[in-house]
């Protein structure tokens, strides 16, 4: 079994060490007690990948009220997180490993109902492409990839579109084996790919933005 590492706002059971942080810490905060904890849980240690799988939706048009309010809890949930977590790349990970930050495939083009959202998961495609770049910190041969899903087969999804098609939702598994599968090198992916999860009739395929 693999040994994880969690950081997140709820502590993990099923992770074998956790890092809880707290939804009122600024975006420095947060950074700071994750590279410290993780410094102390990993002692010199490194880390095989580094996986981002934080995010969230709100929608909102530019003449919602809720607009900037949205943008900001958008911007916290995807952008935040993905910048820790390349940060936690630049220290921690392997020379050679992984790290995937989590994007949109809608967030292709443009996102008029939901705007905060669409501008969050762009600037995370755009992370992406930095940190595959020439001198962007990341260890010796790390690769830096991007899944673009469509809509995850979350709880949390059932429970808001519950009269959705779920035979065009993503599963978890099918997200989880992906990892693995790049992790131990048993499917090439390219750096600085961007992988859209395109999910039809219960099979998902993997078509990468050209």
């Amino acid at each position: 079994m693999a040994w994880v590492a969690s950081a997140d706002i709820f502590e993990n059971p099923d992770a074998n060490a956790n890092v809880v942080i707290s939804v009122n810490d600024s975006w420095v905060e947060q950074e700071q007690k994750i590279i410290s904890d993780l410094g102390g849980i990993l002692n010199d240690g490194k880390l095989a990948a580094v996986l981002c799988v934080a995010g969230g939706w709100a929608g909102g048009n530019a003449a919602s009220d809720d607009l900037v309010k949205n943008s900001d809890l958008m911007w916290k949930q995807s952008v935040w997180t993905s910048v820790i977590a390349a940060k936690i790349a630049a220290k921690f990970l392997e020379e050679g490993g992984l790290l995937t930050l989590t994007g949109a495939q809608p967030a292709l083009g443009g996102t008029p109902g939901m705007i905060g959202y669409g501008l969050a998961k762009a600037a995370v495609h755009q992370l992406v492409k930095s940190l595959a770049s020439t001198n962007s910190g990341l260890p010796a041969n790390a690769k830096a990839v991007g899944i673009l899903p469509i809509t995850l087969d979350t709880p949390m999804n059932r429970k808001f579109m519950a009269s959705a098609d779920f035979s065009t939702w993503t599963p978890l598994t099918f997200v989880a084996e992906l990892f693995h599968s790049w992790i131990c090198q048993e499917k090439s992916v390219d750096n600085g790919s961007l992988i859209q999860l395109v999910t039809k009739n219960n099979v998902t395929d993997c078509v990468p933005v050209a």
